[in-house]
């Protein structure tokens, strides 16, 4: 139990409460006129220019009761303690407006936008007045039940209307993360792939310029190129990592996008070969496949010996599609693998999919990877 009121006085405030609107000012309007003609024109009140003003003075308290969610409770229950007080005094009649209703509001606005602290510190004033009131009308029990729920029941609404609203931004939040962590796993491709390419490009750079050192200039240009291309891509993912909010950025590559893969003119060659109805995957799956397939590609580039070429090869099989991609390179024993192979089986497993890596029967590595066509939930 002590966990429980530690847990509840510590809760932070919501961050959803909404500022001040139109509709807002419209309401405040309506209950200051409200409480004013009542005061007015209700016949036989008690000190009736006091009572109104109080009244009155609630009206621009219905503003605070987001913003200030205990304030607005403590002066507007305060205004009904007052009275209740100012009628055990004098010994006077009932001297309560009807409008003054409205510190039920306050109430609801406590709970539902209040932090745990407030709503402790709040809910126990609103029952101390609340108990000073029954006492000074001499309630019996079914007016002190009937009012007890009527209290009982705006607290309850405001804390389900709360609730699911913590409940929408959790679920919010988990998107973004999954979302985040998503990104940071094509982060970490894309600069895999480039970074590769531009060491490729500064290899042959370096055996052009002793050979041919006029063509150096323009192996420096593609690498250039490249490494701009990746500083770009880098930035994007890194500023849609870091802010809460949603940012636009291009659509994610998928299978349509692998044939921009394929190249003759660089050793080891890349041969694309697209199979089947492969125009309709789910889009987890189609960017799946080309990520797959970028990091397969990289991994070829980087680690293959002797390598001359790489073949990828996507075909549709029924309710699968499978990604096979191969080298010629010579096989080399077995090292521990890296966070590449760990992630791309993870990418797999993810989508309902399995990822194998291993030595070819013919020699050279391949990667083979089976992906429903519609990914799992």
């Amino acid at each position: 139990m002590v966990t429980v009121w530690r847990s509840i006085w510590r809760e932070p405030r919501p961050a959803d409460a909404p500022p001040v609107g139109r509709l807002d000012r419209v309401l405040v309007g309506v209950f200051a006129v409200a409480a004013l003609a009542e005061g007015v024109a209700r016949p036989g009140l008690a000190w009736q220019p006091l009572v109104t003003v109080l009244a009155l003075g609630l009206a621009p308290v219905l503003f605070w009761r987001r913003a200030r969610p205990l304030t607005a409770v403590l002066v507007g229950w305060g205004f009904v303690g007052l009275l209740s007080v100012l009628q055990l005094t004098a010994y006077s009649g009932d001297i309560g407006l009807y409008s003054m209703m409205a510190v039920l509001v306050l109430l609801y606005s406590l709970v539902r936008w209040g932090s745990g602290r407030e709503m402790v510190l709040g809910t126990a004033f609103v029952a101390a007045v609340v108990a000073l009131g029954m006492y000074v009308a001499a309630a019996g029990w079914a007016d002190a039940f009937g009012g007890s729920v009527l209290l009982l029941l705006f607290v309850a609404l405001a804390a389900v209307f709360r609730y699911r609203a913590d409940l929408w931004h959790r679920q919010q939040r988990e998107i973004r993360n999954q979302e985040r962590v998503a990104l940071a796993r094509e982060l970490h491709d894309t600069v895999a792939h480039h970074v590769s390419a531009i060491a490729v490009q500064a290899q042959a750079g370096g055996v052009v310029a002793g050979i041919q050192p006029e063509k150096a200039a323009e192996v420096l240009a593609a690498i250039e190129s490249e490494a701009s291309r990746t500083l770009a891509e880098m930035r994007t993912m890194v500023r849609v990592l870091r802010e809460e909010e949603a940012v636009a950025y291009s659509p994610q590559s998928g299978v349509a996008d692998l044939p921009a893969l394929a190249r003759t003119d660089a050793t080891p060659a890349v041969e694309v070969s697209l199979h089947g109805s492969l125009t309709r995957l789910a889009r987890p799956v189609d960017a799946a496949l080309y990520r797959l397939a970028q990091e397969s590609l990289t991994n070829a580039v980087r680690h293959a010996r002797s390598a001359t070429r790489v073949r990828i090869d996507v075909r549709r099989e029924g309710a699968v599609v499978r990604l096979r991609v191969s080298d010629d390179g010579r096989t080399e024993p077995a090292a521990e693998h890296g966070y590449g192979l760990l992630g791309m089986a993870e990418r797999a497993q993810l989508l309902g999919g399995s990822l194998t890596a291993g030595p070819g029967p013919e020699g050279g590595w391949v990667v083979e990877a089976v992906l429903p066509v519609e990914a799992l939930g």
